[in-house]
């Protein structure tokens, strides 16, 4: 049974910093590019990041370069996302998501998210002016 569950999320002020967590059960996260989405209450998701298996490369939507970080523990099966300099606009529900492509900032912005086939639930950021 495949589980994949973010955590991390929760109300900072801008410019401050949280450190998301997405853990792996029942799914051999190692094999697996991994990519952090977000979406904002009546916005499309949007990607936001993504790492390939092995953590050689990572790439990142322009509105989050030089404040975000995506990095893993394959041994954990674990994947992060370190945030800093959070910004208002930086709210939403961010997920993780695995399997998909990872290849370049392209593969950020505008993957198809139904092509992706392992999905969180979500964890809640909120960043408060």
């Amino acid at each position: 049974q495949v589980q994949v569950v973010e955590s991390g999320g929760g109300l900072v002020q801008a410019g401050g910093s949280l450190r998301l967590s997405c853990t792996a059960s029942g799914l051999r996260f190692a094999d697996l590019n991994v990519g952090w989405f977000r979406q904002a209450p009546g916005k499309e998701r949007e990607g936001v990041s993504c790492i390939t298996w092995s953590g050689s490369r990572r790439y990142y939507a322009d509105s989050v370069k030089s404040r975000f970080t995506v990095s893993r523990d394959n041994d954990k099966n674990t994947v992060y996302l370190q945030m800093d300099s959070l910004k208002p606009e930086d709210t939403a529900m961010y997920y993780c998501a695995a399997g998909g492509p990872c290849r370049g900032d392209s593969d950020v912005v505008s993957t198809t998210l139904r092509n992706i086939p392992y999905w969180g639930q979500g964890t809640q950021v909120t960043v408060s002016s």
